[in-house]
């Protein structure tokens, strides 16, 4: 899938399912990216990856065939944006979007002048998804996190910006948001619950793409039969601790 054909899905509100990546580890992100995921995002907030990271990783996936690379970038900030844009990131993830105004400085990162503000400089994205700027405009996507109190407040205007794909819960960020003692307190499930409806309302409202972060595949089903438009399974390093720890019970 190009990346104008992945983002045309979402903007389509289309349902697409993908995995997430915190290892700076090529050959399993390779590996992963032919099993017929939508996407494969590349966490460079929270996972164990730096640039050239990065690159391998997407270089990876792209050479899978079968996912379009995204990139979680550490924060909202054109450097940020742009660089994982060059390197050949068919989207972004942006964290900590908490206003109106924060959405829409995410989507000029991402978007050339006169509409943007994304410094021209294409390198490898230049081989992925063209070096003209407006095609580059049109293919890439941009998903705002909902995972702040006051990104929950205004996730009507964020889902209004012009020019946003979409959304995106982390789930673990929101449940403390709305009052959870640690991620996944049942305590706060009912109101963590109506959090979600109220992303997925408002996503909807705004035909834009509303996604969210899952611990596994039957999580992902779940959110996706309630509405969302897109859902992440996991991580490589969860699996790979889980596969592990099964093999060494079933085997003791």
């Amino acid at each position: 899938m190009s990346a104008s054909a992945f983002t045309d899905k979402l903007r389509r509100r289309e349902r697409a399912l993908g995995y997430w990546v915190v290892l700076d580890s090529p050959v399993s992100t390779e590996r992963i990216a032919r099993l017929g995921y939508d996407y494969v995002c590349i966490d460079a907030q929270h996972g164990l990856i730096e640039y050239a990271g990065i690159l391998r990783g997407l270089t990876a996936i792209d050479a899978g065939g079968d996912s379009v690379g995204l990139v979680r970038v550490g924060a909202n900030e054109p450097f940020h944006i742009g660089q994982a844009l060059d390197a050949g990131a068919a989207g972004v993830i942006v964290p900590l979007v908490n206003t109106a105004g924060d959405a829409a400085r995410a989507v000029a990162a991402a978007t050339y002048p006169p509409s943007g503000v994304r410094s021209y400089g294409p390198m490898r994205s230049g081989l992925r998804i063209g070096p003209k700027p407006a095609e580059a405009n049109a293919a890439v996507s941009v998903l705002a996190m909902i995972e702040t109190p006051e990104g929950l407040e205004n996730v009507e205007a964020i889902c209004a910006v012009p020019g946003l794909t979409g959304v995106y819960v982390g789930p673990s960020d929101l449940c403390l948001a709305v009052g959870g003692a640690f991620p996944g307190d049942p305590a706060v499930q009912d109101v963590f619950e109506a959090a979600l409806e109220r992303v997925r309302t408002a996503a909807k409202a705004a035909n834009v793409a509303a996604g969210i972060h899952t611990p596994h595949g039957s999580v992902a089903a779940q959110r996706l039969g309630e509405g969302f438009t897109f859902a992440t399974v996991s991580s490589d390093l969860v699996h790979l601790e889980q596969a592990a720890a099964e093999h060494l019970r079933v085997a003791q």
